[in-house]
């Protein structure tokens, strides 16, 4: 049971009083300094490109694809984000010390915590899929209050994003489980900002515009409830697959992009689909909906279900980490 003492109230740090905020990302601004124009770094940061570290993650194709870029400036820019942020080769032991940037945060429950190996990961996507009522959402509302824990709590010491395709979140669960943790449920709230999206676009439209809101504040985590809703719902039928693997894969790219531009864990929730070539020696053949696409795109994937009574198993599919096929009994 992780709660506060009295003294100790929630006190988000602020971006600039981060130490060494410069290994966490480079700003766009820094352009200006290397002889490029004011407006067109302007021009970057209206399509949603906040930091060098993300520029670096879009093609040039994309890039003259802005309002008012040109191949020959967006040539330059490039080279100018080169010089500030190395994109090229490091050794083992740098990437070694970049993994110690990664936060781990608590999901409130020490069995599923010793299973993750700690908790949720920033820079990363872990993805929990499973049937209605089996603990997907209940986690993410969790991980809204033990994400503005301070560190020394296992929490991430950050602001929330929540991005809600279902209408499934619910401000009024999240008191309690504030209350549980021994932090004032106002603070907390204040911490999260939210955006219920209606289509698949409008969902690919607000990750755009989070990049300005994580480039100024200490975000931690982006949570999207869920990832797959709307594809299932915008695109039907056979005829329209290929189109929307294609737009859900530059969905998930984004999301990416966001885990590693700005060390945030991303946990997204995913449904299931029945599997009829599942067999009949399997007694419950569903597996997670959005295909390979989605599957090499997360980093951890979790398959939830319900156990007995009010317990829930979470089960780790794959992880690169992570012993697979472990399963284990929680409940809130």
């Amino acid at each position: 049971m992780l709660a506060f003492k009295p003294e100790e109230q929630l006190q988000l740090v602020e971006r600039e009083e981060i130490e060494d905020e410069e290994d966490l990302f480079e700003a766009i601004d820094k352009l200006i300094t290397h002889g490029i124009n004011a407006g067109d770094v302007k021009k970057l940061q209206d399509a949603g490109i906040y930091t060098c570290n993300g520029l670096m993650m879009h093609t040039k194709k994309n890039l003259t694809g802005i309002k008012g870029l040109s191949e020959a400036k967006v040539e330059k820019i490039c080279e100018a984000a080169e010089k500030i942020v190395n994109f090229g080769y490091i050794t083992g032991s740098d990437a070694l010390l970049k993994r110690k940037a990664v936060v781990r945060i608590t999901t409130g429950s020490q069995a599923l915590d010793e299973l993750l190996g700690g908790g949720i990961e920033t820079s990363a996507i872990t993805e929990a899929f499973g049937e209605f009522r089996s603990g997907k959402t209940q986690l993410a509302h969790t991980l809204c209050v033990s994400t503005q824990l301070p560190t020394s709590m296992k929490g991430g010491n950050g602001k929330v994003a929540y991005i809600d395709t279902e209408g499934t979140f619910r401000p009024d669960r999240v008191v309690p489980i504030a209350e549980r943790f021994g932090m004032d449920a106002g603070a907390v709230l204040d911490n999260i900002i939210y955006a219920r999206a209606y289509t698949y676009e409008h969902q690919y439209n607000l990750l755009l515009g989070l990049a300005a809101k994580m480039a100024e504040e200490p975000f931690r985590l982006l949570i999207v409830d869920s990832v797959i809703a709307l594809f299932r719902v915008d695109f039907t039928g056979r005829g329209e697959l290929a189109d929307r693997q294609q737009k859900l894969a530059q969905m998930l790219s984004r999301l990416i992009k966001i885990a590693e531009e700005f060390n945030v864990a991303v946990y997204m929730t995913n449904q299931v689909i029945a599997d009829p070539g599942g067999g009949v020696f399997i007694s419950d053949p569903k597996k997670p909906a959005g295909g390979h696409v989605l599957a090499h795109a997360a980093t951890i994937r979790l398959m939830f279900r319900k156990g007995k009574g009010e317990q829930r198993v979470c089960k780790v599919f794959d992880a690169p980490n992570l012993p697979e096929a472990e399963a284990i009994s929680f409940s809130y």
